[in-house]
């Protein structure tokens, strides 16, 4: 059996970030997954990111985005908004500069027998740890609505589940939800040369403009000068937060998608509408049949869920070891000033923190910072 000090499961940008910072300080560590593996599998080649070139994965500052750039001569103007190719090639440059290892096996199941963690990967390679940061991202936890379950599955997917767009050529296809994702597939599915695209969402159509997200950098500086800060604030200042996040990351989508769209007379926009009922099968050619609760119906060959992310532990396969000893609320981990679970040694950053520590921990923008404060803990009890 491997033995490390610290075990990292899940190679993305908060796995990364804690892996390379407890490096720098000495810590033993052993990072396993697929470097990016959910940002190479599970985004399109034609997506950008809604951040600057501020966000990056280094505690120390130093592997930044913006000295990536600068080493590769790219000039911030030519890169805006950021590809996410880009941000994925800054994410491998970002491991080698670190010297970082990542070993590219799958964890089966984790289990806690004794004072140390074992992990049993599918390859049947078992490696003992004293602390574990499990960083499982967004992948578990897509949000479908009841109705989905009524859609033959190979009709239907979530965004997470569509990257490629060449066999909607032709086809009819039905988007519910109206955020980001759901405008920015619209985008790329009509680019592909979908016959029709309806979008149904309960929202007004948002609205579409350059937004600044620099309101968040206070509040990161703020959880690291202060542990605890979001549980801390009171609940009208943590709610005026939340608004002001749904305002600029929900409520207002990126400009460049405005030109995108309107190349498209085949788009349709369903604001304020919901889907009440659906039926697949019932039609020679396959079609779904979609009731909105204005009373119209809809036909479609293919469903896009853009309907987000819902955290829940417990779908998490390799926890399921552990969940009688994690304590949860709502499906998220209770978490303690330094992303530490209720099992000593667990450490759970990312998506799954957003409940204790903010919104913006869901973002690449926290990873840094939480790198910084589990790496702090640790060495602390080291």
């Amino acid at each position: 059996m491997r033995t490390t000090s610290l075990l990292v499961i899940g190679a993305g940008p908060y796995g990364l970030s804690v892996a390379a910072h407890a490096k720098d300080h000495g810590i033993q560590t052993v990072v396993l997954g697929r470097p990016m593996g959910f940002w190479r599998k599970h985004m399109p080649e034609g997506m950008f990111l809604r951040s600057g070139p501020d966000w990056h994965l280094d505690a120390a500052n130093v592997h930044t985005l913006e000295a990536y750039l600068e080493e590769r001569r790219i000039a911030p103007e030519e890169v805006d908004p950021i590809p996410v190719a880009i941000f994925i090639d800054y994410a491998e440059w970002f491991r080698v500069s670190k010297g970082l290892d990542v070993c590219e096996g799958m964890v089966a199941e984790l289990t806690k027998p004794h004072d140390q963690f074992e992990a049993v990967l599918h390859s049947g390679e078992r490696i003992a740890a004293h602390w574990v940061v499990a960083a499982p991202g967004i992948l578990y936890f897509p949000n479908l609505p009841q109705w989905a379950a009524r859609v033959e599955p190979e009709r239907a997917t979530h965004t997470c589940n569509l990257v490629q767009f060449k066999d909607l050529a032709g086809a009819r296809v039905l988007i519910v939800g109206g955020r980001q994702s759901a405008y920015e597939w619209a985008a790329l599915i009509g680019e592909a040369g979908a016959e029709r695209i309806d979008i149904v969402h309960r929202h007004p159509v948002p609205a579409f403009d350059r937004v600044s997200w620099k309101f968040v950098d206070s509040h990161i500086e703020d959880t690291l000068q202060t542990r605890g800060w979001w549980r801390k604030l009171r609940k009208e200042d943590r709610d005026a937060i939340e608004r002001r996040f749904w305002e600029v990351g929900r409520l207002t989508l990126e400009w460049w998608l405005v030109p995108r769209l309107a190349k498209k007379d085949n788009i349709h926009r369903w604001p304020g509408i919901e889907v009440v009922e659906a039926e697949s099968g019932q039609r020679d050619c396959g079609e779904i049949d979609v009731a909105l609760s204005n009373g119209e119906r809809l036909t479609a060959g293919y469903v896009v869920f853009a309907t987000g992310y819902k955290v829940d532990l417990a779908r998490v396969p390799y926890l399921n070891g552990l969940l009688g000893r994690i304590d949860t609320l709502d499906g998220f981990p209770t978490l303690d000033e330094s992303f530490g679970s209720s099992l000593r040694g667990l450490y759970i950053p990312g998506y799954a923190a957003t409940r204790d520590f903010g919104p913006f921990f869901g973002f690449v923008k926290g990873s840094a910072a939480a790198a910084s404060i589990i790496v702090q803990d640790l060495l602390s009890r080291n």
